[in-house]
């Protein structure tokens, strides 16, 4: 059925391609069609999903319509088997299928896979079938690249007409175009915008002068050219004088004797202008700026700046007044100073020089300072005339106590000489006076703003204050700051500390309070060694204490005192830590209840235990132990051993073991044993570390089965074999009596039988000797039956015959033979 349905998807899609309005496939009367389109943009270069549903069909196409085209082509294909990827997708870009759907993932997109792309999917195969066409239309943008910038003339003259043109290389259009307009001071405005890459200036100005940049922009991106400078020409306009220092009176501008004065000529033209100075119609001086250095009062006149364009051939020109003043130089100069000993303000104003004296004189409300705590701040101003001066000058000096409150805090040099004490009070103005005053005249007078007291490394007092003092005119009471060196106390969270081997524990140390100055925890070990960071100790520390981890605790190694100390330069001291490393208890003795072959093969033992007072716990795990005691002889394989086996087995007894860490394990099997060595096992419980007594040694046992049937069978066996044998002996005998008369006679014949053939002679005599197996013949004889013949033949005794009398050697002899049977 997926094939039909297939081939009539196949059939009439060719049809729904060819126009975008009607889309029509001809499908099974009981199939239901469904039709989606949809639009997708994708930019070169980049990715783009085409989606095919929101669930993953049974079985799924998508193919490909070139524009302009009507051949249809099958990029993936899914038949229900996993999708396979077309060679055409190749020339579409880097395509892959999404997990767990039918959407397709297309990166590095090229402008080839522009164009139409069909899913055809097929939901319910097994049931009613659902066809969808999914039509996606993908459309690939070209961002635009960079543009570059053209002008018809980039140095138009004044009140002329331009045009500029931006161009690029690529682009999807439609493209807006944006133009930019960058002034001398950095200002970017929009000059102009369209759909057009050219634009026409008419008129031309200096406003126009600047930077310029085109920006282009389609959906996809939006990119700038780089600028480009337009220079229009123009000018020179009516010069502009600029005296400095600037000072302007009824008949124009004046300048103070012997200072500095400039004369600055400025007159918008481009190209810039060429400036001639001219003083009372006189050439003086040719460029912008004309300076005076020490200008005296004979320098008064009419001073004139004539503009050129040398471009253009035009000019212009302005003319000016200058008078020449000498008043003081600059300005007043104010500052603030402590007096009769940082208990009194001096404020201070100075204006030297001019013509006549400048008039000075303090502003604001002068009072008596210190009267009231809460001022904290005070602004004093002078101010200062001049006959050569429209108005008068001044200066302000600011007074304020400092913000914070003095600071005070000790260290210790890097080599441990010298201890400093620093006291600081920082701001204010004027700057306040610090010193330090300590025990037994160890002190230092006062200095500015900060002080530092230096003493010996060791010389300090402990638990005596140093006290700083801090000064300031504002105030009237001296403000303070203190410190008070003390000897480092140590405090531990306990003096003894137990722990069971095998642990880690943590030994602790800590400073009882913040001394100064801070001086670094140092741990001993119980061996006196000052402990670092290792395997076996880890160190965590800080400024205030310093805790000791012993990882790993064992009983013989760690147990002992450890000592923390610290010092500084006032003393130092040290607290010691008894650690005590503990056994665990012996754990309670352990039984082999069974040990035995749990198979004919003697490779594998499977024991059983028991532990003694179970209730009462104790053990964390057992030892499983076994050792090589004997071997079989004449062991198979026994010639492929290795050397070291033989060693190994000639040298003292070594006991393997296998370790049970599961406490509430009672068996356990041993295997890869040698079947024709002899073992012995024993079992060992443990508690943590500590080991216990090992149990007695014991020997597999064989498996238990039954072995009588085994025995019966043996003997009925041997009973058959022993029979048959006897049979074939009898038949051997008679075929061959002629041969063996006497063997015949002894076995067929009887003592009192008369039935022998020719051995019954009265002088033969059958005796039983004294033992019960052997008879002999000669001797006394006591007459008695004769035995009969047993039934088994093996193995064969025979009774020894005398040596016949002396006569004739054919001479008949009775043979008596005894016959045992046994069974194995």
């Amino acid at each position: 059925m997926v094939a039909q349905l297939l081939g009539l998807a196949f059939l009439f899609l060719p049809a729904s391609l060819v126009t975008s309005t009607n889309y029509e496939v001809k499908i099974n009367e009981n199939w239901e069609v469904l039709y989606r389109d949809t639009s997708v943009y994708g930019v070169l270069g980049k990715a783009v999903i085409l989606e095919c549903g929101t669930t993953l069909p049974d079985v799924y196409i998508w193919s490909f319509t070139k524009p302009g085209t009507e051949a249809i082509k099958a990029v993936v294909v899914d038949l229900g088997k996993g999708p396979r990827i077309q060679k055409l997708a190749e020339t579409l870009g880097r395509l892959s299928i999404i997990s767990n759907s039918a959407s397709v993932s297309i990166e590095q997109l090229p402008v080839a896979a522009h164009g139409l792309y069909t899913c055809q999917a097929f939901y319910d195969m097994a049931g009613e079938p659902v066809v969808y066409y999914y039509y996606v239309h993908l459309t690939v943008r070209v961002p635009v690249s960079k543009p570059y910038l053209l002008m018809s003339d980039v140095s138009p003259v004044e009140g002329s007409t331009m045009w500029m043109s931006c161009n690029l290389e690529n682009g999807t259009g439609p493209i807006q175009y944006v133009w930019q307009h960058e002034t001398r001071s950095g200002n970017i405005s929009a000059f102009a915008q369209g759909n057009t890459g050219v634009i026409n200036v008419t008129n031309v100005n200096r406003n126009h002068t600047g930077w310029y940049r085109c920006v282009a922009s389609n959906a996809v991106n939006s990119e700038t050219s780089n600028r480009l400078w337009l220079d229009t020409i123009f000018g020179p306009d009516i010069p502009q004088i600029d005296v400095t220092p600037y000072s302007i009176t009824e008949r124009g501008y004046s300048a103070l004797e012997r200072e500095t004065v400039s004369l600055l000529c400025q007159a918008q033209s481009n190209p810039v202008s060429q400036y001639v100075w001219f003083y009372n119609n006189s050439q003086i001086y040719t460029g912008p700026q004309l300076t005076i250095t020490k200008i005296l009062r004979m320098h008064t006149g009419d001073y004139a700046c004539l503009a050129q364009n040398t471009y253009l051939n035009t000019r212009s020109r302005k003319t000016i007044s200058l008078t020449v003043y000498y008043p003081p130089d600059g300005s007043p100069s104010c500052s603030v100073e402590p007096a009769l000993n940082h208990t009194s303000l001096r404020l201070l104003c100075s204006w030297p020089g001019g013509f006549p004296s400048p008039s000075l004189h303090w502003t604001g409300q002068l009072k008596q300072l210190g009267q009231n705590e809460a001022d904290t701040e005070h602004l004093f101003t002078c101010m200062g005339s001049h006959l050569a001066l429209t108005q008068t000058t001044e200066c302000s000096t600011r007074t304020y106590i400092p913000p914070a409150e003095p600071v005070c805090f000790a260290y210790v040099t890097n080599s441990k000489q010298y201890l400093m004490l620093s006291c600081s009070w920082d701001g204010g103005a004027p700057k306040a006076l610090v010193w330090w005053e300590g025990p037994g005249e160890q002190g230092k007078g006062g200095q500015e703003n900060s002080n530092i007291l230096i003493l010996r490394y060791g010389n300090a007092r402990s638990g005596k204050p140093y006290t700083c003092y801090a000064k300031h005119p504002l105030l009237v009471q001296t403000k303070t700051c203190r410190l008070t060196l003390e000897a480092p106390q140590l405090l531990t969270r306990s003096r003894v500390v137990s722990v069971y081997e095998g642990s880690d524990v943590q030994l602790t140390c800590n400073l009882i309070d913040n001394y100064l100055p801070v001086s670094e925890i140092t741990w001993f070990n119980n061996q006196g060694v000052d402990v670092r960071d290792t395997s076996k100790y880890a160190l965590l520390r800080t400024s205030a204490w310093a805790n000791l981890t012993v990882r790993d605790t064992k009983q013989t190694q760690d147990s002992g005192e450890y000592r923390c100390t610290t010092s500084n330069a006032v003393g130092g001291t040290e607290i010691n830590v008894t650690l005590v490393v503990k056994r665990h208890p012996m754990p309670p003795n352990v039984t082999l209840v069974s040990v035995m072959y749990n198979s004919k093969q003697r490779n594998e033992v499977e024991l059983e235990w028991q532990v003694e007072d179970e209730e009462r716990g104790g053990w964390t795990g057992f030892i499983l132990q076994h050792v090589w005691v004997s071997e079989r002889p004449g062991r198979r394989g026994s010639n492929n051993d290795s050397k070291e086996e033989a060693e190994e087995r000639i040298g003292p007894p070594v006991w393997y073991q296998n370790i049970i860490q599961d406490p509430e394990v009672r068996s356990h099997t041993v295997g890869r044993l040698t079947p024709t060595v002899t073992y012995q096992f024993r079992i060992t419980p443990v508690n943590h570390r500590t080991i216990g007594h090992s149990s007695a040694a014991k020997t597999p046992a064989e498996p238990r089965y039954n072995m009588y049937p085994a025995v019966i069978g043996a003997a009925i066996g041997g009973m058959f074999i022993a029979a048959l044998l006897t049979v074939l002996l009898l038949v051997f005998l008679i075929r061959n009596r002629n041969n063996n008369p006497r063997l015949h006679d002894l076995l067929f014949g009887s003592q009192h039988s008369q039935s022998r053939e020719n051995i019954n002679f009265p002088e033969d005599e059958v005796v039983r000797g004294s033992e019960g197996d052997t008879e002999e013949i000669g001797g006394p004889s006591t007459l008695g039956p004769t035995m009969p013949l047993p039934r088994a033949a093996s193995p064969l005794s025979t009774s020894q015959a005398s040596p016949p009398p002396p006569g004739d050697d054919n001479e008949p002899v009775s043979v008596t033979i005894t016959v045992k049977a046994t069974g194995s």
